[in-house]
This record gives C-alpha cells, sequence and structure tokens, in this order.
C-alpha cells in the first residue's frame, strides 16, 4: 500500500486554476488552488508525475516539518529539534531556499544561515567526530525550501532541483524569451489542445509554438530533463521513475499546422535548432516573415497566440506603427481566430483596434502584463451573435462578486483608455511584483550580522562550494 503524504505546486500568478486542472487530470487528491501555489496530495509516483508530466508548476514540494517561531533564536531550537539523519547522512550537501513574509523575520539571508547553523550543530551534537553535511549552492544531495509566514514556518524537501521551466530542450535563445511554464499556461488557457492550427506570427525563439507542439503530441514537458532533485533522496525509486519516463501512452500525430514566423532569420534558426532538441521540429513549419507580408493563414481558423515588443528590452523603430498592423492583419487575415496577445503598454494595446474577450492579469519577466483575447470574426457583430457566436466568456457566479470598491478605486480609469495627450506611455496601473524564479529578483540590503549580537557558527564563505554532478542522460526506449 502505497503512502501518501502533502505536496505544494509553485506556479505564476494568474496560472493555478490551469495548474491544478494539470493536477486533477494526473490524478492527485484534494487540489487546492492558492496563491502562486497549488496544494495536493499523492504518493511517490504523484510526486514523480508532477515533476515530470505538469506544464505549468515551477517546482514540486514535500512539506516535512512545520512549526511557530517568534524569533532567530527560537527558530533555531526548533529546526535543531528536528531528526536530520531521516533525510541524510554527513556524507551529503544540502542546500537552502529561503522565502519570507513576517515582521520577526525580515531577512531571508538571515534565516537561510540560522537554519543552516542548526542543521550543521544537530549533527555535530550526534556525532562524536563532529562529521557533518556540507553545504552547496548548486547540485546539492538534498535541497530545503524554508517558507515563512508571520510565525508560522514550513520546510520542505524540494523534489525538482531547477525551476521546472527549463526542460531541457533550448539550445540557444533570443533576447528575452518567455518562460517556458508561462507560455504553457497561456495555451493551455486558450482551450488549445491540438484540434485547430496554431500561429505565433512574431515567434522569437519558438518557444509557444515548441511548447504547443509538445502540448499537441501528449509528450510530457520533463523528459527533456537530465535530473530532479528527488532522484537523491533516500527514498529513490528508479524502477518507478523509468516507468513514468517511458508511458507513451498520451503520446499522438500532431494532424493540425503549427506556424511560427519572425522577422528575423537567426530568430527562425534558434527556433528550429530549439524544435528539433525537442523532437517536434516535424510538426512546426517555420518562416522568415514580417507581420505586414501575412495574407492568408493556415485554415481551419484556430489559435494565434504571441508576445510582441513591449518598448522595453525589445523594440520597433514604431512601436505604434507595430501594433497598428497587427490589428489589421488580424481583422483581414485571421479571420474566424481567437488570437491570444500578451502586452505590458495600454497605449500599444489601443492601436490593435480591437475590443478583447477577456483581459487576464500575468507577470512575464518581472513586469505586471495583460493577455488579452480577441475574437475575429467575419462580417458583422450583430450577424457573429445572431449564428451563435459569442465574443465575451460568461463569468461563472463566483467570477462576478468583487471587493467592494474604495472611493479610489471607483475614481480609476479602465485600462481601455487612449492615449494620453502628452505622448507619454503609461503601464497597467498595478503595483510592480515580482514573481519567484523570475529573472528579475528583488535586491536584499545586506545585513549586519553582529550587530544583532549574532553571527553564522560556520563561515559562508567557507562553507559554500560550487560542484554540479555531471547528469546523466536518458534515452526512450524503443
Amino acid at each position: 500500500m502505497n503512502d501518501t503524504f502533502d505536496m505544494v505546486a509553485k506556479t505564476f500568478q494568474g496560472l493555478e486554476e490551469v495548474l491544478a486542472e494539470e493536477l486533477r487530470g494526473l490524478g492527485a487528491e484534494n487540489v487546492m488552488p492558492g496563491k502562486r501555489m497549488v496544494s495536493f496530495s499523492g504518493d511517490k509516483a504523484m510526486l514523480y508525475k508532477a515533476n515530470m508530466c505538469c506544464r505549468t508548476a515551477l517546482r514540486i514540494l514535500k512539506p516535512i516539518y512545520t512549526f511557530r517561531a517568534a524569533d532567530p533564536d527560537s527558530l533555531y531550537e526548533a529546526v535543531k529539534g528536528f531528526d536530520w539523519s531521516s533525510l541524510m547522512d554527513e556524507s551529503k550537501t544540502f542546500a537552502i531556499d529561503t522565502t519570507v513574509y513576517s515582521d520577526e523575520f525580515r531577512n531571508s539571508q538571515f534565516v537561510t544561515y540560522r537554519v543552516k547553523d542548526a542543521i550543521v550543530d544537530w549533527f555535530r551534537d550526534h556525532n562524536d567526530d563532529g562529521r557533518r553535511p556540507g553545504v552547496r549552492i548548486e547540485g546539492a544531495d538534498i535541497m530545503l525550501n524554508v517558507h515563512i509566514s508571520g510565525r508560522d514556518v514550513t520546510i520542505s524537501l524540494d523534489s525538482s532541483g531547477e525551476s521546472l521551466h527549463k526542460r531541457g530542450w533550448r539550445k540557444a535563445q533570443t533576447e528575452a524569451p518567455i518562460n517556458e511554464v508561462l507560455a504553457s499556461g497561456m495555451i493551455l488557457m486558450s482551450g488549445w489542445r491540438g484540434e485547430t492550427p496554431f500561429v505565433d506570427p512574431m515567434c522569437g525563439s519558438g518557444t509557444f509554438v515548441i511548447e504547443a507542439a509538445l502540448i499537441a503530441a501528449g509528450i510530457a514537458p520533463g523528459i527533456y530533463r537530465k535530473h530532479f532533485a528527488f532522484e537523491t533522496w533516500p527514498d529513490f525509486d528508479a524502477e518507478l521513475l523509468e516507468s513514468i519516463y517511458n508511458d507513451d501512452s498520451a503520446e499522438r500525430e500532431v494532424t493540425v499546422p503549427i506556424v511560427g514566423a519572425d522577422i528575423q532569420r537567426r530568430a527562425i534558426e534558434i527556433s528550429l535548432e530549439n524544435a528539433k532538441s525537442a523532437g517536434v521540429d516535424r510538426y512546426i513549419t517555420f518562416e522568415k516573415k514580417p507581420m505586414e507580408d501575412w495574407t492568408e493563414a493556415p485554415q481551419p481558423a484556430g489559435v494565434l497566440m504571441t508576445n510582441p515588443p513591449y518598448g522595453k528590452r525589445i523594440t520597433a523603430d514604431d512601436m505604434n506603427a507595430l501594433y497598428s498592423t497587427i490589428g489589421t492583419k488580424l481583422k483581414h487575415v485571421f479571420q474566424g481566430y481567437h488570437a491570444w496577445i500578451i502586452g505590458y503598454q495600454d497605449e500599444y494595446f489601443h492601436e490593435i483596434g480591437l475590443a478583447p474577450s477577456q483581459k487576464i492579469a500575468l507577470n512575464n519577466g518581472g513586469l505586471d502584463c495583460e493577455l488579452r483575447e480577441y475574437v475575429i470574426f467575419e462580417g458583422t457583430k450583430r450577424s457573429f451573435r445572431a449564428g451563435g457566436g459569442k465574443i465575451k466568456e460568461e463569468r461563472r457566479p463566483a467570477e462576478r462578486k468583487s471587493a467592494p470598491k474604495s472611493k479610489k478605486d471607483g475614481d480609476r480609469r479602465p485600462f481601455d483608455r487612449k492615449p494620453r495627450h502628452d505622448g507619454r506611455k503609461k503601464p497597467f496601473e498595478r503595483k510592480p511584483r515580482r514573481d519567484e524564479d523570475t529573472p528579475l529578483q528583488k535586491e536584499r540590503r545586506p545585513l549586519d550580522l553582529k550587530r544583532l549580537g549574532r553571527t553564522p557558527s560556520i563561515s559562508a564563505d567557507k562553507e559554500i562550494v560550487v560542484n554540479r554532478p555531471a547528469w546523466r542522460a536518458r534515452k526512450k526506449k524503443d
């Protein structure tokens, strides 16, 4: 009989429901979406499947120890009270990743030091020769995640290791590629599962079309990974992992066009190289084509999804003209399509000249963006609706309820406003936030540990080494 336990899957804000649906499809129990996470339960096979098969998870955590702590000293004592020999011995190495939302613990680095000291001191107290595990920044045998919310502390085993967005197929990239987890989440959110054509007219390094091909072909995103952190756990079951890895029962042939285009030839070359690495190049058609050269779209009508320049890290000579061209081509070339466009500047969205049916807040590379859906129909709006077409999705009752607006909120203008008269570009009016595992991390202020009256018992510069183990390459059985 397999034992079940609680787990947590981390993701980007806005993708929680998509990830929850993925986990339910895998057979997870007690699935509950939260903020940038989904909690669930299952056995060891479910943990392996979640890492191997979830397209929208950043990492899978297994909570092992929860307690309350009011200050660094009580944190140290609680951590030291855990039996760490159940997870590792003196020959192993470990790493600690800390996330803190607390008035009592304001510096995550200091929390990391105190947890590390407690673990090392536990081994010293239980070994006459003073032997204890070492600490590594990368490639550690055991990866621990410490999460503090107020005074509630949860220590988890990180079963993934490197973020799961690092699929293993990307060989090269253009500037500012979209995250693979975010791209997959957007595709799944659109409802596309490989039944109709899929087009990205500004494909960059090919993330959207490659992830779309993997979805359409039923290929698990984790099969290109060379290593998961749970492979170094004491109870690792190699046969179980191999059986999950070699289960191709969900795989199928792709029978619809998947098209990626870009104005830059180098981008097309990179996209093709990545598609070959992912083993889906036979499903994708790449071509060098600027947006203004599109005169016909693959039929029957399907889904267009793209991540155009925002005018930040990537820009065009005339950004307004680019977005105006996008709108023109949608109206005259991609009739019948559902177009999904992620962007940052409200002014540029206005240039598209179409009313979106949906607006979904997402964070892309540290920028608060919006994913907008445009339903492109032929003829008039009246005839489209008369034929049973819908432009805007009907909201569920739970979605209609919203918190009462404050006076300040009530005075705020909606996103669909005209450009400012002074010509300045104004992004969406949301408080800046950076998600976990995005390239841009918030700066941490250095902490004077001596001022707090306590210093780590082991110097960090002497303790930490970098020694990534060689990843073994897996190949699918013929």
